[in-house]
């Protein structure tokens, strides 16, 4: 039988109660051969990182003292769950308060003699090296509440499974390494009946020095582990009952959409759904491996299901996705009429500036995209002027309305914008994608304009079919 891959998010395990659910979950599903991975608690990585920053302006006892509180949230839990398992915890949080220090004073000691642009590539090594102590200490953790409920478990250093290049703060799995690092580490404990108990986020290079996979790594790893195993399903279990109709923070009549193709998830992740991070699907998709994205504070709360193809809803739109703080560029030139490679120079500058582009529409004589990272923006700029004319318009939003079919559906666009003819639009995207509708608005209509979409697609007797619809396809894959 293929394992199951189940990932705990931050706030799955933010304090004593969530590692007991968490725990409790795990025990349930024991049939499903589960594989665990899991972050580090919440906040703990802002934590690390700060302390990293700190080091860097000599301020060393600050960051290391910094961290005491979060050192204590995990001897509360100790206290709490753990009795015959608490000794050996107790001193491992010592043994790392002690490891991150030396680490701390090393990185301040190295800062104080190394150049700008040295301490910029040093300082994501040294954040690696102490970042990784979140999820390791979670996943010894978990473990050790595992065992204390009978449950046959070990913590694996994801760091003998997940094998990455050396680019520090954002690193890249080699897979081929990955897959048989993983598969000699895990199997053998799957095959036994043991649970394997990972940290997410973390990996290492060929040579054995700590990487981290950047933001939304521990999702990643679960895909990446899943794909390895060739597992059944990929369970993300988080504190939003899977993804949903729009952001429940802008619509409080958002619903669990049960029912997704990976490509519509992907663009919804994409897009600002921050239940999957882009990334995580990847793996996934190669190995054709369903995930599950699960509410681990209310399990019989609803889930959505992400396979290959999807079918499509009798409405089209499944969901509403937005990105605020986007940045929007527009470069004019005459030159572009009739000319070859003006595009292509035009990438090069945002390639040069290691920036990415996330929406991009063009005219005869125009090209105008979106940013999300502006850090080297006057500098792009200044490039994109020897090419044409340049306008930047900052604190808009990108909506991603999404849905299979919706390219070639006669009257979704009319319905989306004429729900909105009152709210300034501007690059509109359509056609590059089968599944979405993109296009901008000024920042601060967004809530406006994802309220009335929501309602003209989620909030009718339509939609309640559509919806149903879903749902029994969703039992059929299960089943």
């Amino acid at each position: 039988m293929k394992p199951t891959i189940m990932k705990f998010g931050g706030t799955s395990v933010e304090g004593a109660t969530a590692f007991k659910n968490a725990a409790g979950i795990v025990f349930d599903r024991q049939a499903l051969r589960p594989v665990v991975v899991v972050s580090a608690m919440a906040g703990f990585t802002d934590a690390l990182i700060a302390s990293v920053q700190q080091a860097f302006t000599a301020r060393v006892a600050g960051g290391a003292d910094s961290l005491e509180k979060h050192f204590d949230r995990h001897l509360r839990v100790i206290d709490a769950l753990l009795s015959s398992e608490a000794t050996r915890m107790r001193e491992l949080i010592a043994r790392s308060r002690v490891e991150i220090k030396e680490i701390l004073d090393a990185a301040a000691a190295e800062m104080a003699g190394a150049g700008a642009n040295d301490s910029r590539k040093r300082r994501k090594f040294f954040e690696d090296a102490v970042v990784s102590y979140g999820e390791r200490l979670s996943a010894a953790l978990l473990a050790a509440v595992l065992i204390e409920n009978q449950v046959v478990c070990t913590d694996v250093d994801a760091r003998r499974c997940i094998i990455t290049d050396d680019e520090h703060g954002c690193a890249t799995p080699l897979m081929s390494a990955t897959v048989r690092n993983a598969r000699e580490q895990l199997e053998p404990l799957i095959a036994s009946g043991c649970t394997p108990v990972l940290g997410g986020f973390i990996g290492a290079t060929v040579d054995g020095v700590t990487t981290t996979l950047g933001r939304g790594g521990s999702d990643y790893t679960a895909a990446l582990i899943g794909a390895a195993l060739e597992a059944k399903e990929i369970q993300i279990w988080t504190d939003v009952p899977g993804v949903l109709t729009a952001d429940p923070r802008l619509v409080a009549t958002a619903r669990t959409v049960p029912h997704l193709s990976f490509e519509e998830a992907a663009e919804l992740a994409y897009f600002g759904a921050k239940v999957l991070h882009p990334k995580t699907l990847h793996p996934a998709i190669e190995r054709d491996i369903p995930v599950r994205i699960c509410n681990s504070r209310a399990q019989e709360g609803g889930s959505t299901l992400v396979v290959g193809e999807s079918k499509r809803s009798s409405q089209t739109v499944k969901a509403i996705a937005h990105k605020t703080g986007v940045t929007t560029v527009q470069v004019t030139s005459t030159r572009m009429l009739g000319a070859y490679g003006f595009l292509r120079a035009l990438f090069e500058v945002f390639a040069e500036h290691k920036t990415a582009v996330d929406v991009v529409t063009t005219s005869e004589v125009s090209v105008s995209l979106s940013l999300d990272d502006t850090t080297s923006l006057g500098e792009i700029v200044a490039e994109l002027e020897k090419l044409g004319t340049v306008s930047v318009e900052e604190k808009r939003a990108i909506l991603c309305v999404v849905g299979e079919g919706l390219r070639t559906t006669p009257g979704i666009a009319a319905r989306i914008f004429s729900t909105i003819s009152d709210i300034n639009v501007s690059l509109i995207s359509q056609g590059a994608s089968r599944i979405n509708l993109t296009f901008a608005v000024e920042e601060e209509h967004v809530r406006e304009t994802v309220a009335r979409l929501h309602k003209e697609f989620f909030e009718g007797a339509e939609s309640e079919d559509a919806l149903r619809e879903l749902k029994d396809l969703s039992a059929e894959v299960s089943a």
